[in-house]
């Protein structure tokens, strides 16, 4: 099991530590439903250093990275993030990650910690024209400052205006006096904003910084468990729960970043299925009646027939009651359709919704 550079200083935060691809991480360091609300009203921040990160750059760098993801590289410029996925060849996904492109045939990419081997081996495989790679993932922490308050607390640290920046741009300056620190307008919560690079050695000190000066806006140390309610509350597929290498980017509702005005790997076959039309589709849902639905928990007509199942589920900490993802034939998938979600051999009633749940 590795751990991530602060991982004794999580334990002294007396955080509960669970493995999670591959990695020891902090689960929750007071409650999930505390931690949740903290972001989504004041400022919180997590760890999520257990993230890959692959520089490609050189001479054919753009063109690579327009073989392997499914989105379309050219719109790019100098301190833009784009969202994409990487293709399989048989129709479903390696990867979900974001492209950022720090220069011209200088790219950064951003992976899932589950699929850091998988991801570069997949890419390195695709690199015919032996374009400059290098794995950066052991080498950088990745600290995720997120909330309505985020950017008032990181301020403090920088000269970098982060009040004006887009979401999905970046900026690369100092910050808590620590040089070259790539300071993203990015997030997994869709409470607003940054995500810090920073190199391991300089990670300790950045934490520190950022609780000081966050400290009167109510900032709070945040674990996995408020960061999985808090994407699903905004629908944010999970990768290994609502896309893997079986199920296809266009069912899972990522048509949007999927550009076929370039080729890519497999792009040929989805095309085509996106010209035949979909047979299921990754639908969102709210329960009507009280319960909790979770991970492959089955979801019926109201017969019992088995329609497909949940793939994430909680309870929103925000809306109070059971939400979740699944797939559904795509005749189902029409938003005010009554399903049924079956819970220890109970119909629970529920509505499928458009997403997100919650709206900003």
């Amino acid at each position: 099991m590795k751990t991530v550079p602060l991982h004794q200083l999580h334990m002294r935060l007396g955080a509960k530590m669970v493995p999670f691809a591959g990695f020891e991480m902090p689960v929750r360091y007071s409650s999930d439903l505390d931690e949740h609300h903290t972001v989504r009203n004041a400022v919180g921040v997590f760890d999520v250093s257990h993230m890959g990160e692959f520089s490609i750059k050189g001479p054919g760098a753009l063109a690579l990275v327009q073989k392997v993801t499914s989105n379309d590289a050219t719109a790019l410029y100098d301190g833009k993030v784009q969202y994409g996925y990487l293709p399989n060849a048989t129709g479903g996904v390696v990867d979900d990650l974001l492209v950022y492109r720090i220069a011209e045939d200088d790219y950064f990419l951003v992976v899932n910690a589950s699929n850091i081997e998988k991801d570069w081996n997949w890419i390195q495989s695709h690199n015919a024209e032996g374009v400059a790679m290098e794995n950066l993932s052991d080498s950088l922490c990745l600290l995720a400052v997120q909330g309505p308050n985020a950017t008032a607390a990181l301020q403090k640290l920088t000269d970098v205006d982060l009040a004006s920046m887009e979401y999905y741009t970046f900026k690369i300056g100092e910050m808590a006096g620590i040089k070259d620190i790539i300071i993203s307008a990015t997030g997994y919560t869709g409470a607003g904003g940054f995500e810090i690079y920073v190199k391991n050695e300089d990670a300790e000190k950045m934490w520190n910084a950022i609780f000081e000066a966050g400290a009167e806006l109510g900032i709070k140390p945040v674990g996995l468990g408020a960061r999985d309610t808090l994407r699903l509350e905004k629908a944010f597929c999970l990768y290994g729960n609502d896309i893997d290498d079986d199920t296809s980017p266009l069912e899972a509702g990522l048509g949007w970043v999927t550009k076929f005005t370039k080729d890519f790997i497999n792009s040929e076959a989805l095309k085509a299925q996106k010209d035949a039309g979909l047979k299921r589709k990754l639908i969102g849902f709210e329960m009507i009646d009280r319960g909790i639905p979770r991970g492959h928990y089955e979801l019926c007509d109201a017969e019992g027939n088995k329609l497909g199942e949940v793939t994430s589920g909680t309870q929103s900490p925000t809306l109070q009651k059971g939400i979740g993802l699944g797939y559904v034939p795509s005749e189902f998938s029409k938003a005010g359709t009554e399903i049924f979600v079956k819970v220890r051999d109970r119909l629970l009633k529920a509505q499928i919704v458009k997403t997100p749940f919650v709206k900003n």
